[in-house]
């Protein structure tokens, strides 16, 4: 096991990019799938901020993911010895994704504290499960980045982790061509 006195910053941002565009396309194609997102959208509360399921920008969501996993990996080494030298640091990791950057936004965002207050979006289509998603896509991206960057000797993890972030790209990249 690796400690955290010993993990780089390059290290931690690499994996961290790399495991949440890789999660952030699994958890939204999932919801995708089991969440009927298409009629959520036509919901006059949805369809008047967010863009069309079929909109180019959309559809490159992935492309833009590897920015929010280098802000993420930067974070997550400052926090380095809080997250990757305790035997539950996933979890802290998690809860802190959750509480901050879900719950306790700065912005009215949906599923949150300031969603409920400021806006008109019912109960449950800010917790219905667009929040199951970004909670589950959190939970994996703190298990992944736990395991792996406590595991580096895994070199099967890290085969398959940038195999999966490379498709991640390569697969939006041809939905914007056709």
């Amino acid at each position: 096991m690796v400690h955290a006195a010993q993990l780089t910053l390059a290290g931690i941002v690499a994996k961290t990019t790399v495991v949440h565009t890789v999660t952030y396309f699994v958890a939204g194609a999932l919801s995708y799938a089991f969440f009927d997102y298409r009629a959520l959208w036509d919901e006059p509360v949805f369809n008047v901020y967010m863009r069309r399921m079929d909109d180019p920008l959309l559809m490159a969501g992935p492309l833009f993911q590897p920015i929010r996993g280098i802000l993420f990996g930067v974070v997550f080494y400052l926090l380095r010895r809080e997250y990757f030298d305790q035997e539950y640091g996933w979890l802290t990791m998690w809860v802190v994704l959750v509480v901050i950057g879900m719950l306790s936004t700065f912005g009215p965002a949906p599923g949150s504290i300031e969603g409920l207050i400021y806006t008109t979006i019912p109960f449950n289509a800010q917790f219905g499960g667009g929040s199951i998603e970004t909670f589950a896509q959190a939970l994996f991206l703190s298990v992944l980045v736990f395991y792996w960057a406590r595991q580096p000797q895994k070199r099967w993890l890290t085969w398959v982790l940038a195999v999966a972030f490379f498709l991640v790209l390569a697969l939006s990249i041809i939905g914007l061509l056709q």
